[in-house]
């Protein structure tokens, strides 16, 4: 037995009440987790330089690249668990869960005498962040208007790039002097910060309570924050059994197709992620440029990352989000090629800017396009898998950028980006005609109208 489709009443506007407003200490506070992810994430590239010339750790370029992936790893299996654990233990239990883990993560790191230790640290830090994103998503997807989901999703990813250039403001300013070991122990602050903030004010799934039968509580969380009460239907469903039947969900008629489709999809954007903001100041170091200024292209990158997200968001609610990404996706690998040219300092800001506009909403908008082909009791086991399955790109953007860097082919890097971009942009946009294909007749027209409706008003 499976998940229904998203029906157009799954899919309709709730209650006029519900707005931006009505939703915005949920977007608030997911916001603020995000952030922590994005600078735990962007920690490791922004000291990299430093951690490479320090002889005491024993950090060689091939070492680094195995413990990014290790990093990554750790977020694959947190994707993939969380998105199924997060509908029986509920979305807050396990935020909070995540956030726990990759700040005690940055902490080992920051203790850490070698490289063993150090990846361990890194690889603890992965699970929680690996947990952390879907659930972000899956809760503002749940809580935002339906006709401004896209929005909403690139209004949150704002924070994941404004956590990475914090992260590169602590590198550029605090590991000269003293060293790379202070900026982890600034990775434990999201313990410290956001958790008792999440405790207080951060609501529990409605439609979790309801499949826990708590009817109550999940109809008294909807009217609070504007939302069309949840129905069976909208419920994901309980006990091992549920999780796996959400699985299953996943390649009923109309999604069997698409989400390969967006598994390829995410594979590329998390790639060309993982592998710029692990790798981006090491390579433009080995391209030439001092070392001050191979980390200020991460600041950079991230800086043209925030309005990417407000531009994606705002274009996707307009033109629906498979088409931004795809275009996304080609303009990231034209601009992956021009960052591998040897131009002036001012020109390659600009260009790094620019390519940090469609890099990481690329990835966002495939996320958003999710929304098109799960219905609610599927779209956090969904979003779990996307960006689970994910994360295998995100394993290997790291170690391929470490084994190119050691055998001196750093100039390669730029190029592997640009087929990332290419493969991707090809992946998305046969995600409609995939879900076309997979169902038949004059409903499956009328529901591939609705969705792409739902997407593009």
């Amino acid at each position: 037995m499976s998940a229904s489709p998203p029906s157009p009443a799954d899919r309709a506007a709730p209650g006029r009440t519900h707005s931006f407003r009505s939703v915005a200490a949920v977007l608030g506070l997911s916001w603020l987790a995000v952030f922590f992810d994005g600078m735990d994430v962007n920690i490791y590239g922004a000291v990299m330089p430093h951690m490479l010339d320090d002889p005491g750790l024993g950090l060689t370029p091939g070492s680094a690249g195995s413990i990014g992936s290790w990093t990554t790893f750790g977020m694959l299996i947190g994707a993939l668990v969380a998105g199924n654990v997060t509908d029986w233990l509920g979305r807050r239990a396990t935020l909070i869960t995540s956030i726990v883990l990759f700040s005690a993560g940055s902490a080992l790191c920051a203790l850490a005498g070698g490289v063993a230790l150090f990846g361990a640290g890194r690889f603890l830090s992965g699970l929680g962040l690996g947990g952390l994103m879907p659930i972000c998503l899956a809760v503002v997807l749940e809580f935002a208007p339906p006709r401004r989901a896209a929005l909403a999703t690139g209004v949150l990813m704002t924070s994941y790039h404004a956590g990475g250039m914090a992260a590169t403001g602590l590198g550029l300013a605090i590991a000269p002097e003293h060293g790379w070991r202070p900026v982890f122990w600034a990775g434990v602050l999201p313990a410290v910060v956001a958790v008792p903030l999440l405790l207080r004010w951060f609501p529990e799934s409605p439609g979790v309570l309801l499949a826990r039968g708590r009817r109550a509580e999940a109809e008294a969380i909807a009217d609070r924050y504007g939302m069309e009460r949840p129905r069976p239907a909208q419920a994901p469903p309980g006990g091992a059994r549920g999780r796996w039947e959400a699985v299953l969900a996943l390649f009923r008629p109309g999604a069997r197709w698409a989400t390969p489709l967006l598994w390829a999809a995410s594979f590329c954007g998390l790639l060309l992620v993982y592998g710029v903001s692990t790798w981006l100041p090491q390579m433009m170091r080995a391209s030439g440029w001092g070392l001050t200024s191979s980390v200020s292209f991460l600041m950079v990158i991230n800086a043209g990352g925030i309005v990417g997200m407000l531009i994606a968001g705002r274009t996707a609610d307009r033109f629906g989000a498979v088409r931004v990404s795809a275009v996304w996706f080609l303009l990231t690998a034209c601009g992956a090629l021009l960052m591998g040219a040897h131009l002036s300092l001012w020109v390659t800001y600009a260009v790094v800017f620019v390519t940090g506009i469609w890099l990481f909403s690329a990835q966002t908008m495939v996320y958003a396009a999710t929304h098109t082909v799960y219905g609610p009791a599927e779209r956090a086991a969904g979003l779990g898998w996307v960006t689970g399955v994910g994360r295998t790109g995100a394993v290997a953007g790291p170690w391929l950028g470490g084994v190119l860097l050691a055998q001196g082919a750093e100039g390669w890097g730029f190029t592997m980006f640009a087929l990332a971009g290419v493969v991707g942009a090809a992946m998305i946009a046969l995600v409609p005609l995939a879900g076309r294909s997979g169902r038949s007749g004059p409903a499956a027209a009328a529901e591939g109208a609705d969705a792409e409706a739902a997407t593009a008003s």
